[in-house]
């Protein structure tokens, strides 16, 4: 069914629909303090890509839920591709770590074994990590790292953590892990293969990956 957006303003204030609210986001970057290796901004906000893995970008959020009134945490790494924005890899974990992001990487490599793209994220102390950087070497990468305190240079990461947190978690209150886990597997289950994104021509980003694959 197509629909004005404007029309679908309207219907939204008649019912009193309103969106989730947009909170600020601190992020749970650990900057390294004694990094052992720095790579240059190759990406330069180039946020657009001409075939699928071509280019990666990265990052960890966190999530919180509660026991009684104990809070806990768990972590989300992920890597997004930027051609059709789909979710490649992701590990949950109760520790913000190197093996999470190692884990992460490990499955994107698993599952697209051809892949060479230019491997983007921030300086956190993972990803200035000598052996992380070797693993890149070991598979044909290209490193390349947003700026201090620039987080806009991993703006689609950060972007797709805002979609999940206003849709999903913002205004919920999670009192297992088990429950947060869930939804967060379910969340990008959806968003990888049910919702639609107008920047890549109404499809959704399974859907924008395979006729790219089709047209191959």
């Amino acid at each position: 069914m197509k629909a004005n957006d404007k029309r679908i303003l309207r219907i939204c204030r008649k019912l009193g629909i309103k969106s989730t609210i947009r909170y600020a986001n601190n992020g749970c970057t650990r900057q390294a303090k004694n990094p052992q290796y720095i790579a240059e901004n190759i990406l330069d906000r180039q946020f657009s890509a001409q075939a699928p893995n071509e280019k990666w970008l990265t990052d960890v959020t966190e999530f919180h839920y509660y026991v009684g009134l104990e809070k806990h945490k768990v972590y989300l790494s992920a890597i997004l591709d930027l051609y059709d924005r789909r979710i490649v890899s992701y590990i949950i974990g109760d520790s913000n770590n190197n093996e999470l992001v190692f884990r992460t990487f490990d499955e994107a490599i698993q599952a697209n074994p051809d892949a060479h793209p230019l491997f983007h994220s921030d300086r956190g102390f993972q990803y200035t990590n000598r052996a992380f950087h070797k693993k890149l070497e070991s598979v044909g990468m290209i490193q390349s790292m947003s700026r201090i305190a620039k987080c806009i240079d991993n703006g689609p990461m950060e972007g797709f953590w805002g979609i999940l947190k206003r849709e999903r978690y913002y205004g919920r209150h999670f009192t297992g892990r088990e429950a947060l886990v869930s939804m967060i597997e379910e969340y990008i289950a959806y968003y990888n293969g049910r919702r639609l994104q107008r920047n890549l021509g109404i499809m959704t980003p399974m859907e924008k990956h395979e006729s790219y694959l089709h047209v191959a």
